[in-house]
């Protein structure tokens, strides 16, 4: 595996790393905000940066069974969420390909008015 290199996104808007500030994603990737994670409440993102994948399992989520991998940090190496890579519900067909980030794992990069 070669280096991984750390991203940043232009802008004031920017949800980052709680442990290492790296950037992650736009709050305009933010599709919605009504979402549990492991850990309390998360967001559904339709794009992140600076993640590596964990690998493929099935999991039983309140939605039923998906398929998932975790995501990490490539700076810091946290846990930060999962991707849904397939669910089996077609109910839940719009959550594949995107992102599940636990709120308590982000924070804003500055304070947006």
């Amino acid at each position: 595996m070669g280096r991984l290199f750390k991203a940043y996104l232009p802008g004031d808007k920017v949800w980052c790393c709680q442990s290492c500030a790296a950037h992650l994603a736009y709050q305009d990737d933010v599709m919605s905000r009504n979402f549990t994670g492991k850990h309390g409440r998360a967001f559904l993102v339709s794009n992140v940066i600076n993640v590596s994948l964990g690998e493929t399992e099935e999991r039983s989520l309140m939605t039923g069974m998906h398929t998932v991998a975790d995501i990490y940090c490539n700076v810091c190496n946290s846990v930060l969420g999962w991707k849904y890579l397939e669910a089996r519900d077609e109910e839940q067909k719009y959550k594949e390909n995107k992102f599940l980030v636990e709120k308590m794992k982000i924070i804003k990069e500055k304070q947006w008015s």
